[in-house]
């Protein structure tokens, strides 16, 4: 069945994009794919964008030896060259950046200043220097400065794959790094597979976040940061606030504040790519059904849903409100899992120390954000016995962050940072070279041999 998007003029962003109604998800120097074809989906109408011709294993095995190749030439180049190199591909994209981020709002379901956040970020990255992501149309763009500059395409291969491709490059002696990003559950398993071999993995998963508000917080500020911490993306960051820990005098004030901020965002739920939509879909609909069987299961142990709790059924797409369940103890099995949807629970603690204690009971330690006036309290919580989480926020979000600041957190979150210099020295080779430039040979302990 054809797109109804490429020759749509709503949607001219996809052939500026060089993007087809089928599209090659290998490049190796040359566009193909051996593997099987998949839809990209619209979430917001469940309607086929495109098509998308996936890789296979011999894919892979031949886009490792194209990289291998270009590596080679790659390596010999000066510093400031391949920075010159990375400099030129965040320009490309910087020209770009309003089709990419209407590419990401389409296919992600993200809205448009998020979509376009993405690419900024990427923008950001290549100005900064470090490890570049890949997608097709990035790609494309990509390879555009490499033919520029006489550099060999390799230097930026991808294939698109499914798990026997992922298992190929986690397994693959050839790689001697593996940067993932994805749930916890495959990120033990990438992990495993990479440590067998003994291998470098960069490892950056999930993550149950909490905000605290403390009675001494502002809850003007409060609100606002917990609202969008808590719904952008419609809840499916990894740094989303999942749980809202507030301190009992202030409790009833903030549910109440919360709900009211709630009801105003239902009118705000639509097209990511419209200018007035604060909250786009679920990107699929698998996530939808966690969201209900969730909410099912909330109800079910005694949770007092605030608002939410529904499906928007009344039009296309993956669309659900955004919910606040109360009543919950902080220890549930629900509570402490990570749901990736708009749902937070509101748990109710008598002081600072028990706020940080509910805060580290999470397997994962991604983000974390506490609210306070009080010095006191700041410094227990960024102290060694404050959060353990990888991001520690004072008076702001657990969503959002500074590209030159390490990205990442502890425990089950994996352990990896990306940005800042923290993750361009994870793709570096660390040696330790001594140089003898005398005619003297001073051995350790003293010894000499005549």
């Amino acid at each position: 069945m054809a797109s109804s998007y490429i020759n749509n003029p709503k949607y001219a962003f996809l052939k500026e994009l060089g993007l087809k109604e089928e599209n090659p998800g290998v490049f190796t120097g040359e566009w193909g794919g051996n593997g099987n074809i998949v839809d990209s989906i619209n979430p917001a109408t469940n309607e086929v964008i495109a098509r998308v011709r996936q890789g296979n294993t011999s894919d892979y095995d031949r886009a490792v030896y194209a990289a291998k190749e270009a590596y080679d030439k790659w390596s010999e180049l000066p510093a400031p060259a391949r920075g010159e190199i990375v400099r030129q591909i965040g320009d490309k994209l910087r020209a770009n950046i309003q089709q990419l981020g209407k590419l990401v709002s389409l296919e992600m379901g993200k809205i448009l200043p998020e979509g376009v956040g993405e690419v900024q970020e990427y923008v950001d990255i290549c100005d900064y220097a470090v490890g570049l992501s890949l997608a097709i149309a990035v790609t494309k763009l990509i390879e555009d400065v490499l033919k520029q500059n006489k550099l060999p395409p390799g230097l930026c291969s991808l294939v698109c794959g499914e798990g026997d491709v992922g298992n190929a490059l986690a397994t693959d002696p050839r790689i001697n790094l593996v940067s993932f990003t994805g749930s916890t559950e495959v990120g033990r398993i990438v992990g495993q597979h990479v440590q067998a071999r003994f291998g470098k993995v960069l490892l950056e998963l999930g993550g149950n976040n909490a905000l605290i508000v403390l009675d001494d917080a502002d809850l003007d500020m409060v609100v606002p940061a917990a609202t969008f911490a808590c719904v952008g993306t419609a809840g499916q960051r990894c740094t989303t606030t999942r749980r809202l820990i507030v301190h009992e005098k202030v409790y009833d004030e903030v549910v109440k504040r919360m709900t009211k901020a709630y009801k105003q965002l239902e009118s705000r739920i639509g097209d990511p790519l419209e200018s007035t939509t604060l909250i786009g879909p679920l990107h699929n609909q698998a996530g939808v059904s966690k969201y209900k069987a969730t909410v099912a299961e909330a109800i079910a142990s005694g949770g007092k849903v605030e608002i939410g709790a529904k499906v928007l059924e009344d039009r296309r797409g993956n669309f659900v409100l955004p919910t606040i369940v109360t009543g919950l103890p902080h220890d549930h099995p629900l509570v402490l899992r990570e749901t990736f949807a708009p749902i937070v629970y509101v748990l109710k603690v008598k002081n600072v120390d028990e706020a940080i204690a509910v805060n580290n009971e999470a397997k994962q330690g991604l983000s974390s954000s506490l609210f306070t006036q009080n010095l006191g309290n700041i410094f227990k919580w960024i102290g060694p016995k404050g959060s353990d989480c990888g991001i520690v926020n004072v008076n702001i979000p657990t969503s959002g962050a500074e590209i030159g600041g390490a990205f990442g957190g502890e425990k089950e979150t994996g352990g990896g940072r990306e940005s800042g210099s923290d993750s361009w020295k994870q793709y570096m080779r660390r040696s330790t070279c001594t140089i003898n430039y005398s005619k003297a040979l001073p051995l350790a302990q003293g010894i000499k041999f005549e």
